[in-house]
């Protein structure tokens, strides 16, 4: 039986150390996410950095959220120094397979907290091939700036008209709007946006699991006349029917976020035919190799993939990035994701940000994922 802290066979580089930085950022005031989950005022994540025995650093990031993923800045700190590290130190960390192993042997789930570790992996592997993770990846299939979606949050339906009209004079010319705390609310809101932008931009919602089937059902049917090009995880995690029925009676393409975590997830929702689209994203996913496993699985049968967010820091916006360019599946142009979540915080820790212009998000052709954390920063950032 494989043991967690079985030693790898004859690494050429080896990990070394590996430290972790819990740091507490701010949500600039105007773009404060508020959803059936609640109000995102302040971000508290964990920075990674992994040191091989050659000189090399990697940079990694947990972006946990407990009302989402149930991983706490606290929790992902201990598994990651106590059980995830000890795990995968004296592995080589271009072997990714064997450092998601390993973890996956280790602990069960904690997304967000393995893929900090591995994005840090991919980020020393770049850098010991003098290449961008992109091409590590397979090489570059769109260009390196990315046009994004804005998400809004569920305001009342006046200040969500004002604000989108602010949206689209900066460049946006897709809205997502928040949705599920309240469905007459919800109604209102989205009815609102979509007069304030006018017929021809894109208008999606997403109810991060906020309705059930029937209220899905019944609130996208009157919001027919709003030309909705998108409903995002209308129902409950877990509930696959759910979805599959709002997909089959409203003929508005659905997309699945917070019920898909792994490929096991991504299967279900193939089988019950129960989205036209998947959003993913290395945090969610456990990291950017099993990300790619179920961009690629979505492929074979037919489904598109975006990327997804969690208000990410600037390492995990590349980690994003370096995914989107490099799988033709990540069908961004048909279903514009989210990698924005660098310029929603009052402090960027990077000393030279990922590039992040209205809706366009762009990253380098720089070895690794491209960004050099200021660890000072990070240390003076700590969260308590």
């Amino acid at each position: 039986m494989f043991h967690p802290h079985t030693p790898c066979p004859a690494p050429t580089m080896k990990i070394a150390r590996i430290e972790t930085y819990p740091v507490e950022i701010p949500i600039k005031p105007e773009r404060r996410i508020k959803s059936s989950l609640g109000e995102h005022v302040t971000s508290r994540y964990v920075l990674v950095r992994v040191f091989s025995d050659d000189g090399l650093e990697g940079a990694g990031e947990a972006t946990v959220m407990p009302r989402w993923s149930g991983e706490t800045v606290w929790g992902a700190v201990a598994m990651i120094d106590r059980v995830l590290a000890p795990a995968v130190i004296g592995c080589d960390p271009a072997e990714m397979a064997e450092i998601d192993r390993r973890m996956d042997a280790a602990a069960a789930h904690n997304w967000f907290a393995k893929a900090a570790i591995e994005m840090a992996c991919w980020d020393i592997a770049g850098k010991a091939a003098g290449k961008p993770v992109y091409e590590l990846l397979g090489g570059a299939v769109r260009p390196l700036a990315v046009r994004s979606r804005y998400s809004m949050g569920a305001y009342p339906p006046e200040r969500a008209a004002a604000r989108a009209m602010e949206l689209v004079a900066m460049g946006f010319t897709t809205i997502k709007v928040k949705v599920g705390p309240d469905p007459a609310e919800d109604i209102a809101r989205v009815r609102a946006v979509r007069a304030a932008i006018g017929p021809d931009l894109a208008l999606t919602i997403d109810a991060n699991c906020g309705w059930d089937a029937e209220t899905a059902v019944r609130c996208v049917k009157e919001l027919a006349d709003c030309n909705l090009s998108l409903v995002e995880q209308p129902t409950p995690d877990g509930d696959y029917a759910a979805i599959a029925r709002v997909r089959r009676e409203t003929r508005v393409p659905v997309m699945a976020d917070d019920m898909c975590f792994n490929l096991v997830h991504a299967e279900e929702l193939v089988r019950h035919q129960a989205c036209d689209a998947i959003s993913v994203y290395p945090g969610k996913n456990g990291g950017i190799r099993k990300s790619k496993q179920i961009v690629d699985f979505a492929a074979e049968h037919g489904v598109a993939c975006s990327i997804g967010s969690n208000l990410e820091l600037d390492v995990a916006t590349a980690a994003m990035a370096h995914l989107v360019v490099a799988c033709p599946n990540m069908q961004v142009e048909r279903f514009p994701g989210d990698m924005l979540g660098a310029d929603y915080h009052e402090i960027r820790v990077a000393k030279e940000p990922v590039s992040i212009e209205g809706p366009i998000t762009t990253i380098t052709d720089a070895s690794g994922l491209g960004v050099t954390v200021d660890w000072e920063l990070a240390r003076r950032l700590a969260c308590g």
